[in-house]
């Protein structure tokens, strides 16, 4: 998709939209989920990750998220800690969102992040980037098993050179 944003006109922007996560079997209700990944207590593990490729010679300009997890806890003594990361190395990873507390539950929730992110620290937006999603237990008691949402995008802005 090429896009005009009144700037040079010599220079096209361009969008991929990515649905990277959550992908099997299908489902009678369209709602997928990746396989759920459970951490030890306390020690973050992650869920599922991505890497998105884009053309040779592609220049990020933004990048949009859209991420969906569910979360579990095995107990209710300690509360479910989660994020999502991008990198561009698939070893040092930046925080989209910091880790975020949500209260213990022993039936899957939902959690959510969104938004536009200027690519930034550990994650430039090289070509490709890796995106993944992070969970754990808030404490010492308990487990936290999480799995990435089927709806969950990734849509990059991005100008040719």
């Amino acid at each position: 998709m090429v896009i005009s944003r009144g700037i040079n006109p010599l220079i096209e922007l361009q969008k991929q939209i990515e649905h990277p996560f959550g992908k099997g079997t299908l489902t009678e209700t369209g709602v997928q989920y990746s396989t759920a990944s459970t951490g030890l207590a306390g020690t973050a593990t992650s869920i599922e990750s991505a890497t998105i490729t884009l053309p040779t010679g592609a220049k990020v300009v933004e990048v949009e998220f859209g991420l969906t997890m569910a979360v579990l806890s095995s107990g209710t003594a300690d509360g479910m800690k989660w994020n999502f990361q991008a990198s561009d190395d698939n070893a040092a990873w930046q925080d989209l969102i910091a880790e975020t507390t949500k209260a213990a539950s022993t039936v899957y929730v939902d959690v959510t992040t969104s938004g536009r992110f200027a690519p930034t620290g550990n994650f430039t937006g090289s070509n490709p980037f890796y995106v993944r999603g992070m969970a754990r237990s808030a404490g010492t008691t308990d487990t936290t098993s999480a799995k990435v949402k089927n709806s969950s995008y990734v849509t990059v802005l991005y100008k040719m050179w």
